[in-house]
């Protein structure tokens, strides 16, 4: 049977030198016993698994809001898909997968109900009040240290700091990094292993959305076929099997199998360039890693080329579809409608969120309701505007 001490002695023998080994980690907030039998960051992966916001992901949506269907990605298939993708491009690189678990499965733990469209509303509403706005990294990080409250001596997961490092400083165009006011002592940079999941997020998300538009119809292989990545992905799988079941079966099959050779060209590419800049820099340890100011984890030049007119031909045809613009504007006004229901009269708002003896300021308030709206799901946001709103809808 492997111990703790084990598992660390055979990551100092099979890992990279620039990776990041457990017994390295600069530990947590507050100190505890080390386990028996799981390094530190194993623990924090189980950690982050059994947590409520985590949970509360299979009811979070991201471009198809959960009223279009139950087919389209939600926010813990795409973290798992991150996941996925992550572990098998460090176990490449010979990094530390326990690690990129626990980042990649906290990194979208944040996000509001009805994907970016929810995170825009929020933004705007508490803007008005004078708050720096919602940034769904820093409510991940304060979902991990803060409103996860399950151990009696300190509130919060007491994560390891390399893992909040990676949820506070996740980057993607999607995902702006925090590191001014509070969170000015996490000087160092992310590992090699954040910077991993930083990439299988942007990964994940151009292909799989592609997937999703294709399947509801909002994008065409005739729009796609403008992108020379697409076109390549084609002419590398062949046409498919007209004997091969129906019309419908080959569309889906012939959907996975480029979908399926998007991500293997990308991730192929990704681990030549990556693995070139390695030598290059010529990294000695983890900490020279988090020292390093320059792109390592990254696309060649081309791909990332080609990457971009794929993203910017789903950004024109798919993201503002007139059946995605429907979708996002609807999931605007629920959060808007809930916000300023809230704000009219906070003591609509349950006991433990608003207590009713403290006379709060007008940005206390207002960060009370974003943080309220934002840890509900799509589902729950639904059944609580039918229950505002609603004159026949119990409450």
């Amino acid at each position: 049977m492997r111990t703790r001490k084990d598992i660390e002695d055979l990551e100092a023998k099979v890992l990279a030198p620039y990776a990041m080994k457990a017994r390295d980690s600069a530990g947590r907030e507050y100190d505890e016993p080390a386990h028996a039998g799981r390094t530190c960051y194993q623990r924090d992966r189980d950690r982050i698994v059994h947590s409520e916001a985590f949970r509360k992901l299979e009811y979070k949506t991201q471009v198809f809001v959960i009223f279009e269907g139950d087919y389209y990605r939600t926010r813990l298939t795409h973290t798992i898909e991150v996941a996925q993708l992550a572990r098998t491009i460090g176990r490449n690189l010979r990094l530390n997968e326990d690690l990129i678990e626990a980042i990649a499965l906290a990194h979208d733990l944040g996000h509001p109900p009805f994907g970016h469209a929810g995170e825009e509303a929020l933004d705007t509403l508490v803007r008005r009040a004078g708050i720096k706005g919602f940034n769904h990294n820093v409510r991940s990080f304060e979902i991990v240290t803060k409103w996860e409250k399950k151990y009696p001596k300190f509130d919060g997961l007491n994560l390891t700091r390399e893992v909040l490092v990676g949820i506070l400083k996740h980057q993607t165009l999607y995902d702006t990094p925090s590191m001014a006011g509070q969170f000015k002592k996490f000087k160092e940079g992310p590992t090699l292993e954040a910077q991993i999941v930083d990439i299988a997020d942007s990964l994940a998300y151009l292909n799989h959305d592609i997937d999703d538009g294709l399947t509801s119809g909002c994008i065409s292989e005739g729009d796609l076929m403008e992108s020379p990545l697409w076109q390549k992905a084609v002419a590398n799988i062949g046409a498919a099997d007209p004997a091969n079941g129906g019309a419908n079966t080959r569309r889906e099959m012939f959907k996975y199998q480029v979908v399926k050779e998007l991500i293997d060209m990308q991730v192929k590419d990704l681990l030549a360039a990556t693995d070139g800049r390695l030598k290059r820099m010529g990294f000695k340890s983890s900490a020279d890693v988090k020292k390093n100011k320059e792109v390592v984890v990254g696309f060649s030049v081309p791909m990332r080329r080609q990457r971009d007119h794929l993203q910017g031909l789903l950004n024109e045809r798919l993201y503002h579809h007139y059946r995605v613009e429907r979708m996002t504007a609807k999931a605007r006004r629920i959060i808007h409608d809930l916000f300023e229901v809230y704000l009219k009269n906070p003591k609509q708002l349950p006991y433990t969120v608003y207590l009713r003896d403290v006379p709060f300021t007008k940005a206390q308030k207002y960060a009370i309701i974003c943080n309220h709206i934002a840890a509900m799901t799509d589902r729950f946001a639904l059944d609580e505007h039918k229950r505002l709103f609603d004159p026949y809808q119990k409450v």
